[in-house]
């Protein structure tokens, strides 16, 4: 790897802005009143570097084009055309009318502490910034700030990243950024070679939000022992004995190293912890963590599996094929392509996933949202049941097969995933991998996706 290419990756890890590592040197916030946003089409960057690496790498993605199949660009949409209205309510200003329009349930609150996001001097122990998410939309709000940062899963870009002035008297636009957020969202900070991406990090940081080690933070994907998961999150509910990294409150290094100092587990809220009457609850859901930490990992596969898909393509010379086949790509995309759609797959199965020690408990409500959003099947089985004795899900497949950027997958892509899917539920693939799996859980998960998933059928049936 050159060193520009090192220098960039360190750089992504520094500024990443789902918990990543803090930033000392970020720039304050701008307490400037912000000047109307210049009319545009919805979905249009003015943020843009020109051009974007994406642009030359995976041209047939169209990054830099405009977004139009995302949650936030229907909601735009529909503030220009006057059916839906945004209400500036103190002390949250749009978050809740955000949160509103885009079926976010405040349940899914998390609260990280991490000095990061475009407003990074805001945030410490006192004042995290809290995040919102449903399955494609991730919003961020920190109190007595201007801007509301919002992240979605475009059906045909991968995640796109939005701004919204939340100050009174300034009219709501939800602006698509590229050139300050992919300088966090994209593995190499576009100096080539990256894909836009999500993040999830956990890093020990002090309760004035900066590092406390001074090392990057660890991406978090369903394979990091809950041990390493958290540091700079507040974390609310209940894990029994377990010692997570959320929840330490410290001020230097040598407070981090006393393992009495500054510990908080097992809370039911961050009463005491910090003035919560900003915030919309008073917790930081330990079962909403989990759910996003998962759909962040299986996203960030898609997307890059995607990308590079793509490339690979326009490298042969070779057409998508239609109605999309695997079997109808040529041996070499083939060939290619297959470990990287192979790591979906497994991702997808939850193959290597992190074992739960002990029963979790969350305390906001979540749980109970999250689970009734089903699908269910006639028996009142869905894939968004969950387990937390010894595993995140009841029935180990992703409830992401239901994502509107799933079912937008290449037909080539999701073609390999539902046979890989179907074999090893049907026990064709005897591999360790899927030890996991018992005869009880693939006959459910073949049941569910068949009564639920009707693109399933077909596989399922074979």
């Amino acid at each position: 790897m050159s060193g520009h290419r090192k220098a960039a990756v360190l750089l992504a890890w520094v500024l990443c802005a789902l918990g990543a590592l803090p930033l000392k040197s970020a720039p304050p916030p701008d307490t400037r009143e912000p000047a109307a946003p210049q009319s545009s089409a919805p979905g249009a960057d003015s943020s843009a570097p020109a051009p974007l690496p994406y642009d030359t790498e995976y041209p047939r993605m169209g990054y830099a084009g405009e977004a139009v199949s995302n949650p936030v660009a229907a909601l735009q949409r529909r503030l220009h055309q006057g059916e839906v209205r945004l209400q500036f309510r103190p002390p949250r200003g749009y978050l809740d009318s955000v949160l509103a329009a885009l079926a976010i349930d405040p349940s899914s609150q998390t609260l990280v502490y991490s000095k990061t996001s475009l407003q990074a001097e805001a945030i410490d122990a006192a004042t995290p910034r809290a995040i919102y998410f449903n399955e494609d939309t991730y919003v961020t709000w920190i109190p007595d700030t201007s801007l509301i940062e919002i992240a979605a899963m475009d059906d045909a870009k991968g995640p796109v990243f939005y701004i919204l002035v939340n100050r009174t008297g300034v009219p709501p636009h939800l602006e698509r950024q590229m050139g300050a957020c992919l300088q966090c969202h994209d593995t190499f900070a576009l100096m080539g070679g990256g894909v836009p991406r999500f993040l999830v990090l956990s890093s020990p940081v002090g309760i004035n939000g900066d590092t406390l080690t001074g090392r990057p933070g660890v991406e978090t994907t369903d394979e990091t022992p809950l041990t390493q998961r958290w540091g700079g999150w507040f974390v609310t509910g209940q894990a029994g004995p377990l010692r997570h990294q959320g929840n330490i409150l410290v001020r230097n290094p040598a407070e981090l190293a006393d393992p009495a100092k500054g510990r908080h587990w097992n809370i039911d809220s961050v009463d005491g912890l910090l003035d919560v009457s900003p915030y919309l609850t008073n917790k930081s859901d330990i079962v909403a963590l989990l759910v996003l930490e998962h759909q962040v990992y299986i996203k960030d596969l898609m997307t890059r599996a995607s990308y590079k898909s793509s490339r690979i393509l326009g490298q042969l010379g070779a057409a998508a094929p239609a109605p999309g086949s695997w079997a109808e790509l040529p041996a070499a995309a083939q060939k290619a392509m297959r470990p990287m759609w192979e790591g979906v797959a497994r991702a997808l199965l939850f193959v290597k996933a992190a074992k739960i020690d002990s029963p979790i408990r969350g305390s906001s409500g979540f749980a109970a949202w999250f689970q009734g959003r089903g699908p269910h099947d006639s028996r009142g089985r869905s894939l968004r049941q969950l387990d937390l004795n010894t595993r995140l899900f009841r029935f180990p497949l992703s409830y992401i097969v239901y994502s509107s950027a799933f079912d937008h997958l290449p037909g080539y892509a999701q073609d390999y995933l539902y046979r890989r899917i179907a074999e090893v539920m049907k026990g064709r693939d005897p591999s360790e991998d899927f030890a996991h799996l018992s005869a009880e859980d693939r006959q459910a998960i073949l049941e569910i996706l068949t009564a639920t998933k009707p693109a399933f059928r077909l596989f399922a049936s074979g």
